[in-house]
């Protein structure tokens, strides 16, 4: 595996590699380079000089890229599933038929999009003059991408950059790099060099790419305190930033539902992807007259899931991405309170690699630390309410804001949690599913700017004021 630096294959300057790790043995299965700032120097200098023709391409130019581009993911179907695959684990029946699909849909949207830019109609706001508005690229963007989705995240990021008329330098996660150094072969042929660079590396990798005095605008999505720790780098020269962050998604079943039916529809979308998603759902707030029901009904429904490794056609999910990820959810775990209690799994699984049971703990109080931190992980929290109003406040009472769900045959009821729930998406009567036309994104600890959608190609826009 190599970088991708202005339309070539190169190694780190310094001949430095990383290894990576299979999270289903627990054993290395390749080799990653180890870059540094003169890869992170010659990335952003591709970048740059892709940018001043790049900009000024029509859209049309620039949606026949990208829909080149989804025609050969299309085509390499394979060779990214064994890509992504190798480096996290996850089922690969599940990544070709949940996964795929919806990456290559991103990429064609946002190649239809380029070529809808919305914008406000000329007008004469004081006497003799006219205004008018151009959206315009931003420039050079620095983007970030985590272990639990590296290619779809990286589709998220580039194709509406790219859409746009920006250039990027992408830096996928350290223990996944390999399916966004393939994206980057196989675009090469779609894009001119330097349009789209990608640079492997570890964190100081990441940092060398943020402080460049060439990038424009940084994207991120990670963990609370990586969009932190970006956020300060970048605003020392003032560079615009886009934070995809935790989550810790509330889902409120009120006592109109079937709590059986519920619980099975739940359950097998919690454990999708082994819990490592920031929608997932893990705060299962249930009111107390079905509160037994369902928990019993969800914990049965948990214990049937099967976790396996990438070629195991009948696996629910796959093993956590890294030891530290394992650890970090055992440890969680292992500081539960007296009055929390594990209804069923709770334990790593007797096997090579990072396995771990699918969990349900119940029990557990609104200030416990499994409720207020994100998991990332096969665990669930159960907790019983009492009313809709006693709901809402548990689920606002954490500092993510990324998504919910409610489940109520009461349409008023729904309506009002839309309101109410501080979140960037709230789901009735589902959960989980996105679509490429709407956006993705949160508030509060969850971050700020949208994936997805026509917000997520105009925040890779700036607005200029035109006078005549």
């Amino acid at each position: 595996m190599l970088n991708h630096i202005a339309g070539a294959d190169r190694p780190a300057a310094t001949g430095e590699t990383m290894e990576l790790i299979d999270p289903a043995t627990g054993r290395v299965h390749r080799h990653s380079p180890r870059s540094g700032r003169a890869d992170t120097d010659a990335a952003c200098a591709a970048a740059a000089a892709a940018y001043t023709h790049w900009s000024t391409t029509t859209p049309a130019v620039r949606q026949r890229a990208l829909l080149g581009i989804a025609d050969a993911i299309e085509e390499h179907a394979e060779a990214f599933a064994a890509a992504e695959t190798g480096d996290t684990g996850k089922p690969s029946h599940l990544f070709m038929t949940e996964e795929l699909p919806a990456i290559v849909d991103s990429v064609r949207f946002f190649a239809g999009a380029a070529r809808n830019l919305p914008g406000a109609a000329a007008g004469e706001y004081t006497e003799g003059r006219t205004s008018l508005l151009r959206r315009e690229p931003v420039g050079v963007c620095a983007q970030i991408t985590p272990w639990n989705y590296p290619l779809m995240m990286a589709v998220w990021k580039i194709a509406p950059a790219i859409a746009a008329g920006n250039t990027t330098v992408l830096k996928p996660a350290d223990t996944t790099p390999s399916s966004s150094a393939l994206l980057a072969r196989v675009t090469a042929e779609h894009l001119p060099p330097g349009v789209l660079n990608v640079v492997c590396g570890d964190r100081d990798t990441g940092r060398e790419l943020v402080a460049h005095r060439d990038v424009a605008l940084v994207a991120v999505t990670g963990s609370v305190r990586a969009g932190r720790q970006i956020a300060t780098a970048a605003a020392v020269d003032l560079k615009r930033v886009h934070l995809e962050l935790g989550g810790n998604a509330p889902v409120l079943v009120h006592d109109d539902v079937d709590a059986e039916a519920t619980a099975a529809a739940l359950a097998a979308v919690a454990y999708y992807n082994a819990g490592q998603d920031c929608t997932a759902p893990t705060r299962f707030l249930i009111h107390h007259r079905i509160h037994d029901v369902f928990l019993t009904a969800f914990a049965a429904e948990a214990a049937k899931l099967r976790t396996g490794a990438p070629d195991d056609p009948d696996a629910d999910f796959g093993p956590l991405n890294n030891a530290a990820q394992l650890a970090s959810v055992q440890e969680l775990l292992g500081r539960l309170p007296g009055h929390a209690g594990i209804v069923t799994g709770g334990a790593r699984l007797a096997r090579p690699g990072f396995f771990h049971e699918p969990t349900v703990v119940a029990g557990v109080r609104q200030d416990d630390e499994i409720v207020q931190e994100e998991i990332f992980g096969p665990v669930v929290t159960v907790q019983s309410f009492a009313d809709e109003e006693e709901a809402l406040a548990l689920a606002d009472d954490v500092r993510h804001g990324l998504a919910a769900s409610v489940w109520t045959t009461d349409h008023d009821r729904a309506m009002r949690a839309t309101r109410a729930l501080r979140t960037g998406i709230v789901w009735v009567n589902t959960h989980g599913t996105t679509v490429s036309e709407m956006p993705h994104g949160g508030v509060g600890h969850s971050g700020y700017g949208s994936d997805l959608s026509m917000a997520g190609l105009l925040d890779y826009t700036q607005v200029k004021h035109v006078m005549l």
